[in-house]
């Protein structure tokens, strides 16, 4: 009998940014080292005789959690990728909420009935997963061993042995992040022990636990944002852009000093006719919440993107979303084939400064501005 762990990746930006992975190869966030280390320790003793996981940075820097203490290679195998999402790949849920419903539904609840241009099949990904975790028990016959894969990838599979059809998909949950399942294979059949095991996990670094899509059949959850082209040449577009860049100023600087509305909007209309993709409507809930305001050609010479403004509304703020703006810009730019994203603060404004170190900006130099100091801060991507 050959014992095989099946392991969800850490919390990646995806994960994080609420957008969809597939094979968008997004890196672990930091809430994701801590799921590594506390993986680590749950397998702290456990034979593991051979270690797989999908080529893809998330899986592979998770698998790391198993080489702690093993003299173990890690061979990494395409076969174990997540399904590809086709043309949602990278795009926000909220967006393929609105736009996609009925596929958004069959999604979560009839993968064999979902399609999406460019997309893998639910069917071909069963084959795909069942094959290759055969091929791996086949060639440790009788050991132990740990595959580190993708959560739809995952459970395809965990259907397929335990004959859950696809029109009952959401009867098998999902799993969170470094969740944990076992199966026992013997003579080509599979068992499942126990599947999307997350004990390991406390709550504070669950990535299930500060989110609610997984608790809904049809995957929705309300705090999921939409990113819509702002026309400034719409007045009542143009005055919300300029009531959100003067409260984003007052708050930055503690005054309205310095600021010019007709000058930042005149500055704004100039640079979204040239490209609509950088100043964005952010929606909550089909409500305006916000705006981002993105230029691609300033920090362009030392290959970065630039937020010129990342706002959302007071009552909009401390619900955990602006980390879902800083997605946004990560995945503009990144289509770009920038490998960072510069901004400023100022440097008195102690709350956005803890925001962006908080999810990965660091420091670079302090600058002068118009009304204030201000931090020039930088993030991978």
């Amino acid at each position: 009998m050959t014992r095989i762990f099946l392991i969800r990746h850490a919390e990646a930006e995806g994960n994080l940014f609420r957008r969809a992975q597939g094979h968008w190869n997004g890196q672990v966030t930091p809430l994701g080292k801590r799921q590594i280390d506390a993986l680590a320790a749950r397998f702290e003793g456990e034979r593991i005789d051979a270690l797989y996981s999908s080529d893809l940075d998330r899986t592979v820097e998770t698998a790391g959690a198993l080489l702690r203490g093993r003299k173990l290679e890690l061979r990494r195998r395409e076969e174990f990728r997540e399904l590809c999402m086709g043309e949602w790949e990278g795009e926000a849920w909220g967006e393929l909420c609105y736009r996609w419903p009925e596929e958004m539904r069959m999604f979560n609840t009839d993968l064999s009935k979902w399609s999406v241009p460019g997309s893998e099949s639910f069917d071909a990904v069963q084959r795909r997963m069942s094959a290759a975790v055969l091929k791996a028990a086949r060639e440790n016959e009788g050991r132990t061993i740990a595959v580190v894969s993708h959560g739809m990838a995952i459970k395809s599979f965990l259907m397929d042995v335990m004959g859950v059809p696809s029109s009952d998909s959401a009867s098998l949950g999902h799993g969170d992040n470094t969740s944990v399942s076992l199966v026992e294979e013997e003579n080509g059949k599979f068992r499942v022990v126990y599947y999307n095991d997350n004990s390991h996990l406390g709550q504070e670094i669950s990535t299930f636990a500060r989110q609610r899509w997984w608790r809904r059949e049809d995957g929705k959850d309300e705090s999921d944002l939409r990113f819509v082209p702002l026309d400034l040449f719409r007045s009542g577009e143009a005055d919300f852009y300029k009531l959100c860049y003067a409260d984003a100023w007052t708050v930055a600087h503690g005054s309205s000093s310095g600021f010019y509305p007709g000058l930042y909007l005149a500055s704004a209309r100039a640079a979204a006719a040239k490209d609509p993709g950088c100043l964005l409507r952010v929606v909550c809930g089909g409500k305006d919440a916000g705006v981002l305001e993105m230029n691609p050609k300033r920090g362009r010479e030392d290959g970065c993107g630039w937020i010129s403004l990342c706002y959302l509304l007071p009552e909009y703020r401390g619900r955990g979303l602006g980390v879902q703006l800083i997605g946004c810009a990560a995945a503009h730019f990144s289509r770009l084939g920038r490998r960072g994203i510069r901004l400023h603060a100022a440097v008195t404004n102690e709350r956005a400064i803890g925001f962006y170190e908080h999810y990965g900006f660091r420091r670079i130099k302090t600058e002068p501005g118009v009304a204030s100091d201000q931090l020039l801060m930088e993030r991978d991507i």
